[in-house]
């Protein structure tokens, strides 16, 4: 029988559970979303251990940093799980879940997305319960509630977790910075000799950058305001972040690869704000307590952007038509509209985003 919440009914609590299994093993940003839902885990089953299914990254972010995760296994790759880096060796999932259920996990919850692929996955570990989103395409699981594409990340894994008597505890992720992410960031950063700003102009997703020149406006706005400008980005996106140095012309500082995950959550901490494209990084800067203009896709806000104004000022363009051939982009969500909703393009959908919006609100945030 499920009882009302602020957020929904939540179900009932499963008894005796001592080991607690999430699958989740994507991205940085897709991580940030499930914070809450964890903290809602911790706070509804106090004396279990909870075990993040994740990715490489995941067991290193995790090493000695406080917080709902007690431990991380890492999930080898697999097709709509994760894929292999650059030099992982290949490794195979039925061994691994054979070796995941000598864990005697009571509790295992697929929070990874669709659950085509993942639902799978979490069935195989053999816990007493299981609980998840289902897609169409998806086998189902001991409680689920239906995947729907268009709704906030961090409310979706909240329902989940709602499922097994974990009702939300917050709607606001938050990630502990440690001393050893500050004395990484002081190293590699030094002590600001003004306030900092940071940029992130990169994103996996092409449609999601705000064009470099743009970022560029935006840095030379907010050096001559007085604030050390930062521009991050990753080893791949090199080529991006000297396009916006360029362009700022102006003194700003690039940093490339230079920090680990650790160090950049503890460099957004220390900035005054971080200006980015919907991104993990920013994401990242929310969760550690900056101040954040996000530039998004209007699709991509209603899933991702925080609901909160206080610190945060997400920007929408309004595009739903590829701006090379005028498709609409809509129909793979609306299939009842015209058109396949699909072309090959992946040219930015946030190009028309004014710089004077972001600068103000830039300004807004840091006065």
């Amino acid at each position: 029988m499920a009882t009302p919440s602020v957020l929904g009914p939540v179900g009932e609590r499963v008894p005796d559970v001592e080991r607690i299994a999430v699958l989740r093993a994507n991205a940085l940003g897709d991580f940030i979303f499930i914070l809450p839902a964890l903290e809602a885990l911790r706070a509804a089953y106090p004396g279990a251990e909870i075990v993040l299914f994740g990715a490489p990254w995941h067991a290193e972010l995790w090493r000695d940093r406080p917080g709902p995760v007690d431990r991380v296994l890492v999930v080898p790759p697999a097709p709509g799980i994760r894929d292999a880096g650059p030099d992982e060796p290949p490794a195979s999932m039925d061994e691994f879940l054979a070796e995941a259920r000598q864990e005697r996990i009571d509790l295992a919850l697929q929070l990874h997305g669709g659950g085509a692929n993942s639902n799978p996955v979490v069935a195989g570990l053999g816990a007493r319960v299981t609980a998840g989103l289902r897609a169409e395409d998806a086998p189902p699981l001991d409680r689920w509630i239906r995947y729907v594409y268009y709704q906030p990340e961090v409310i979706r894994y909240l329902e989940v977790v709602a499922l097994v008597g974990a009702p939300a505890t917050t709607i606001v992720p938050a990630l502990e910075v440690t001393e050893a992410d500050r004395a990484e960031a002081r190293e590699v950063l030094g002590e600001p000799a003004r306030p900092r700003v940071a940029l992130h102009p990169g994103a996996t997703d092409t449609r999601r950058r705000w064009p470099p020149e743009r970022f560029g406006e935006v840095a030379r706005a907010l050096a001559g305001d007085g604030y050390e400008v930062l521009v991050t980005g990753t080893p791949a996106e090199r080529e991006t972040v000297d396009a916006v140095v360029a362009a700022a012309g102006v003194p700003v500082r690039p940093q490339v690869g230079t920090l680990s995950l650790g160090g950049l959550a503890a460099c957004y901490a220390g900035c005054a704000l971080v200006v980015s494209n919907d991104s993990g990084p920013l994401h990242l800067a929310g969760a550690v307590g900056a101040r954040t203009v996000g530039v998004y896709w209007i699709g991509n806000l209603i899933n991702g952007a925080t609901p909160m104004r206080a610190r945060h000022r997400p920007i929408a363009s309004w595009t739903t038509h590829c701006p090379v051939c005028g498709v609409d982009c809509t129909p793979g969500i609306y299939p009842h509209r015209p058109g396949d909703g699909d072309c090959p393009h992946r040219d930015s959908f946030v190009a028309d985003v004014p710089v004077i919006e972001v600068v103000e609100a830039a300004r807004e945030l840091l006065t």
